[in-house]
């Protein structure tokens, strides 16, 4: 067992909070039980997340996309007021922790993407060093690369550019980085990966002849919060467990 404000302080410095501007708050958004025996970890705090961790008898539910977003409604109502009141029932803090987790070197979401894929990272950059550059161990085809992303995240990509270049080079930022496409081209690389895909990035890798990449926000992000959920378990002891939905955005 720990105490909420000992996981609390163990994530936020493990994840240097401080060290981030974000758009919503990173930490505790919803306040429950003082004592924390098991975790439940979600991308989202969705309203069928904070079900799953009633029934899952959860004292702390610790997602990526938490609430109360500088571009939400401040108001308690409707679907926002149904989380809440769940949460409260319950007694289940809710904690959300998200640009520190995209960039942290080990359990964040970047770093997570790139183990899974098998990708080697040479360095950071960007805002807030978000996007990562690096390479593949083995050059692959586009079609090639495409088809492990479908395989490793189980959604099929959407792609944009030369999809007939052989790929070396690759940056990434998982979730809604789409904007960071010319800041990845500046660098070199042959591919940009992300999780979202707008109007504009279509005819940008068309005439650079590079290749773009939208392997899905929520897919794209499903790891670094269950390597957070583990890393504060096995520090304090706890239970833990791990909701997914099938997100296609």
């Amino acid at each position: 067992m720990a105490t909420r404000q000992e996981v609390l302080d163990w994530c936020g410095e493990t994840l240097q909070v401080k060290l981030f501007k974000d758009y919503a708050p990173n930490g505790l958004q919803v306040e429950g039980r003082n004592e924390i025996r098991k975790i439940a970890t979600s991308v989202t705090a969705s309203l069928a997340a904070i079900e799953f961790a009633a029934e899952q008898n959860a004292d702390l539910l610790l997602v990526h996309h938490g609430m109360f977003w500088k571009s939400e409604p401040v108001t308690v109502t409707g679907w926002k007021k149904k989380r809440i009141e769940m949460l409260l029932r319950y007694g289940i803090n809710m904690a959300g922790y998200h640009l520190p987790l995209d960039a942290h070197p080990e359990i964040g979401n970047n770093a997570q993407l790139a183990k899974l894929m098998e990708w080697e990272t040479d360095y950071v950059c960007g805002e807030q060093g978000l996007l990562n550059i690096g390479r593949l161990k083995t050059p692959q085809h586009a079609q090639q690369l495409l088809q492990a992303l479908e395989a490793k995240l189980g959604r099929k990509p959407v792609a944009a550019g030369d999809g007939s270049r052989e790929i070396r080079t690759v940056a990434w930022c998982t979730g809604g980085a789409q904007g960071f496409f010319q800041t990845a081209l500046d660098e070199g690389v042959d591919a940009y990966i992300t999780g979202e895909i707008s109007e504009a990035q279509y005819h940008l890798a068309n005439e650079t002849s590079s290749l773009f990449i939208s392997a899905g926000h929520h897919a794209t992000e499903r790891y670094g919060i269950r390597a957070l959920g583990a890393a504060a378990a096995a520090k304090f002891g706890l239970e833990v467990c791990g909701f997914d939905e099938e997100n296609p955005a």
